[in-house]
């Protein structure tokens, strides 16, 4: 997984270019980093004067608490029918919150409820051999 360029190492690359040491892609070979990077590091000192690194992706909270996870298995247990789309729909009414599809397939899949309806589907007729 890639890592963020340290603090130290951003802070070289700003004194040098502040020394005027040589230009983007001089100071991008010198410090052996992208001129990208070097290019993206001094936009971000000049707009904001911030060298930090951007945040990354994290944890997320769930969108549906730990204590909206019985009011689903109700519903679900109320008319066991539902398609997805139906107790996203039914959940945004009692909670507010509206969810995903694929959300609601998550949740339904970590209390072990099944979501897949069971077709019927009639016995193959065979065609009747006539008698001679």
């Amino acid at each position: 997984m890639p890592v963020s360029y340290s603090k130290d190492l951003r802070e070289r690359v700003i004194m040098a270019w502040e020394a005027k040491e040589g230009s983007q892609r001089q100071l991008a070979q010198r410090f052996k980093v992208s001129l990208s990077f070097v290019r993206n590091l001094l936009r971000q000192y000049r707009t904001n004067g911030q060298i930090e690194a951007k945040r990354r992706g994290g944890y997320q909270k769930p969108t549906i608490k730990n204590e909206h996870l019985g009011l689903i298995q109700s519903l679900v247990e109320g008319k066991n029918d539902l398609l997805l789309r139906e107790l996203c729909d039914r959940y945004a009414e009692h909670t507010g919150i509206s969810v995903s599809i694929t959300t609601m397939h998550r949740v339904l899949e970590k209390l072990g409820l099944g979501c897949k309806k069971k077709v019927f589907t009639p016995a193959s007729k065979t065609p009747q051999e006539y008698k001679s």
